[in-house]
């Protein structure tokens, strides 16, 4: 059995979901509160792990699914066109596919706006100014404005790693350091 099946199997249902949910939130105009809400179901997924129970566990019946994503949802204000689709995709076992769910959202949000994501890495959480200065540089670079989506690993010494589609430039002390190494190795 090929083991990315399951992965793309899962790709193609939130594909589903995501271009639906996005063309009706356009059609309505309300993709900013959408993208807002995706922020938000983001960070809550992140944070509560009584959500991750409700998305995942094959325990619960669909009926508390159902009940449990739109209690969530009606808390949460999300915008009706997410809200349906979560009811939906309760209704039909798909709730899993969230967090895929949520990434091609925000995919598809970003380039309508013609917007750019960029995944950064760094050491320290970076101050504001510095994810401003970042986000200009790239900008530039790039050509289209970006978003940013930054992380903390302080294994990384220092320096930063940024993702940008398919493209990696990795400044951290921490692969310069394993550079190193792997010279040293070479050498002797």
């Amino acid at each position: 059995m090929d083991v990315s099946e399951p992965a793309s199997i899962s790709s193609g249902i939130a594909a589903r979901y995501a271009t639906a949910i996005f063309e009706l939130a356009r059609e309505g105009k309300s993709l900013a509160l959408l993208e807002a809400n995706l922020d938000d179901l983001s960070v809550a997924l992140d944070d509560s792990a009584d959500l991750r129970t409700l998305i995942f566990s094959p325990v619960l019946s669909r009926a508390e699914q159902g009940a449990g994503i739109t209690a969530v949802a009606g808390k949460m204000d999300l915008v009706p066109e997410l809200k349906n689709g979560l009811a939906l995709m309760a209704a039909n076992r798909r709730l899993f596919v969230l967090p895929q769910l949520i990434s091609l959202l925000s995919g598809m949000i970003a380039e309508d706006k013609g917007e750019v994501s960029a995944e950064v890495t760094s050491a320290k959480a970076l101050s504001g100014a510095q994810s401003d200065k970042l986000a200009k540089t790239l900008k530039a670079r790039i050509g289209r404005d970006v978003k940013l989506k930054t992380t903390v690993d302080e294994t990384l010494i220092g320096g930063l790693v940024v993702k940008v589609g398919s493209k990696m430039i990795d400044t951290s002390i921490r692969s310069r350091l394993d550079s190193l190494q792997n010279a040293m190795k070479e050498v002797g």
